[in-house]
This record gives structure tokens, C-alpha cells and sequence, in this order.
């Protein structure tokens, strides 16, 4: 390894992007709202909903002001948090890891201007729009850099299993989402979300820490790969009442599940996505235990359908990791949910 240099503290970075006092009081109410709904206070849907990785801040923050205005006409309804997903898992560690790593990405990785840019980014989200944004804790050690801004974490299929994540998790006070391992084992999933309500004594960045458990840590089903490679769906009638099962027989605190509509549950075929919330939606109207466990959906959406090349980014709001739904697509789609709520 070639240590190239020491990077600030998330304190020092803190103090030199900090978030305005009337910024951090609107993030707290709408935290208090976000969690209601995974303590079964609130009837309002939980819409985690953006591009699969964000990639420039120009075109995220359009796609997040637009949202903001539907936001508006949704409200009774939905409580709309979206993806600002700056770090990206790749499965052979090969392609481009997101703005963490390479703010632009056209240009060569810089861990520093990618701490700044994703606080950047995130900030102006919430104090433009006024709406807490999620990301994916792919480095446990890094959410301090973004603590503050954050509304709503979710831990990767492959990251589900790792003892660094789920003790982090036990120490934040927003939701958690822990995703079913790629595998499709939901007694891992359970098992993390167990941890992570639990309460734990670790060591995180370099100090002896103990955490009090976190109660709004819940399951996200995202489908799974068989032995054969095959995407398989999880987001079924039957695989919500089995998840049901295994919630009542675990006596964890508040249960819940955020049902990812992309990844295996799609095959990857963003515009599965609509047909799949739909079926979800018409599950909740056929059993109290489904819609009392439904507590939102995961969508990948951006500005433009599909997906491009990463040496082609020349289409603006198009993503350059795995395809999201275009955003007349996903405007129709959002005003379709509430409508079925």
C-alpha cells in the first residue's frame, strides 16, 4: 500500500462544511416523522426513493427539487426520502465506486474532494429541498462524515453479514435497513437486524465505544441469486407472510420491511420496478399482517431511463451504474402509490 495522506476527521470536516441551524432543526422534525413510520405511529409510506449511485451534483439536485414538488402533493401519504447514494459496491472491485471516490468521474480518484463533495451534495439536498436524504453505509467508518445530514441508512446485500456494519448500525438513531445477502438467507438478515438492535461494546475509528441498540433497524428484501446465477424475486405475497412468521417468532422491536423494487426482486429490469410496487401495494389490501410489515419501497429512479457507459456520461440524469426508471415514468408512479394507499 502506498499511503498517499492522512485525511481529516469527520470532526475537522464538520466544522469546515458545517449544516445551519435552521437546517438541522428541519432535519430533526422530518427525522421524527421518518421514524414514526418504521414505529407503526404513522400510517404514511416510506419512499426510498433516487439513483442508483449519484454521479454529477448537478443533475441529482434537479431530480431531488423534483421530487420536492411532488413531495408536496403527496404529503398525506408519503413521506419521500431520497437516494444520495455516493458510495458504490462493485462485485469484482472493478468500475466506478461513486462520488466518495471519484467526484468526477472522468477524472482520478481523490478521497479528499470526495469527502467534501458528497457533504457538499448532501447539504444542499436538505437545505434546498428541505427533504433527509439516504445513503448506503458501505464504509462504517465514514458515516461520521455525513452523521448529521443523514435520515436513513441501508446495508448492502454484501455487507449485511459483517460484524463492523451491524455494531455501527446499533449506534445510529435513524432507521437501518439490512438487506437479504445475495445468497437469499433471510436467517442473515434477521440475524443483522438482531444486532443491530442490540446494545454493544466495539471499537469504531480508534475509540472504545458502546452503543444502546437501535430500534428502528428493519429488513429490506431485495430478491436473490440461486446457484445457477438466476435472479430470484422475494417480494411476493408468500415470501411477505413468511417474513411476517419470522418477525413474530424473533420478538424483535418493530418490525418492518422496506421492499427494494430493483436488483434481483427485477433482474435488473428497471421498468419492472412499476409492476413489482403495484404488486406490493395490492398485497397490503389482502392481509392486516402485510400492510402492518410493509413500511415503504426502494426505488432506483433518475432523470433519464436506463443506463449508461461511464466513458459515454454525455446524457445528463442518466445513470452510469445499473438502469433507474426515467423520471416521467416515476412521476406517474408516485402519484399511482398514493393514490393505492
Amino acid at each position: 500500500m502506498e499511503f498517499v495522506r492522512k485525511l481529516p476527521i469527520p470532526k475537522e470536516i464538520k466544522e469546515m462544511y458545517p449544516l445551519s441551524a435552521e437546517a438541522a432543526e428541519k432535519k430533526a422534525a422530518r427525522d421524527e416523522e421518518i421514524k414514526k413510520i418504521f414505529t407503526g405511529e404513522s400510517n404514511k409510506f416510506a419512499l426510498v426513493i433516487g439513483p442508483c449511485s449519484a454521479d454529477r451534483e448537478d443533475a441529482v439536485m434537479d431530480y431531488i427539487h423534483r421530487l420536492a414538488r411532488v413531495q408536496e402533493k403527496v404529503e398525506d401519504k408519503i413521506v419521500i426520502i431520497p437516494r444520495i447514494y455516493t458510495n458504490k459496491p462493485r462485485t469484482t472491485g472493478d468500475g466506478y465506486k461513486g462520488m466518495l471516490h471519484q467526484p468526477d468521474p472522468m477524472e482520478k480518484p481523490d478521497m479528499l474532494k470526495g469527502i467534501v463533495s458528497i457533504r457538499h451534495l448532501h447539504i444542499r439536498a436538505l437545505t434546498e429541498t428541505g427533504l433527509c436524504c439516504a445513503d448506503e453505509m458501505l464504509y462504517p467508518a465514514n458515516y461520521r462524515y455525513l452523521s448529521d445530514l443523514l435520515s436513513y441508512v441501508a446495508i448492502g446485500a454484501r455487507s449485511v453479514e459483517n460484524q463492523d456494519h451491524r455494531l455501527t448500525a446499533s449506534g445510529l438513531d435513524i432507521p437501518v435497513g439490512m438487506k437479504n445477502p445475495t445468497g437469499g438467507d433471510l436467517s442473515v438478515m434477521m440475524n443483522a437486524i438482531t444486532a443491530a438492535q442490540h446494545a454493544h461494546t466495539f471499537i469504531y475509528r480508534g475509540w472504545e465505544v458502546n452503543s444502546s441498540g437501535n430500534e428502528y433497524a428493519h429488513a429490506i428484501l431485495r430478491g436473490y441469486v440461486d446457484k445457477h446465477g438466476k435472479s430470484m424475486p422475494n417480494y411476493h405475497y408468500e415470501d411477505l407472510i413468511s417474513l411476517h412468521g419470522l418477525y413474530a417468532a424473533s420478538g424483535l422491536k418493530n418490525p418492518g420491511v422496506v421492499i427494494d423494487t430493483n436488483h434481483a426482486n427485477s433482474g435488473k429490469k428497471y421498468e419492472e420496478q412499476i409492476r413489482i410496487s403495484k404488486d406490493v401495494l395490492y398485497s397490503l389490501t389482502h392481509s392486516n399482517d402485510i400492510r402492518s410489515l410493509v413500511k415503504g419501497l426502494m426505488i432506483e429512479s433518475y432523470i433519464e431511463d436506463g443506463c449508461q457507459k461511464i466513458d459515454e456520461n454525455d446524457v445528463y440524469g442518466k445513470s452510469i451504474t445499473d438502469p433507474c426508471l426515467g423520471w416521467e415514468k416515476t412521476e406517474r408512479l408516485i402519484y399511482d402509490i398514493a393514490d393505492k394507499l
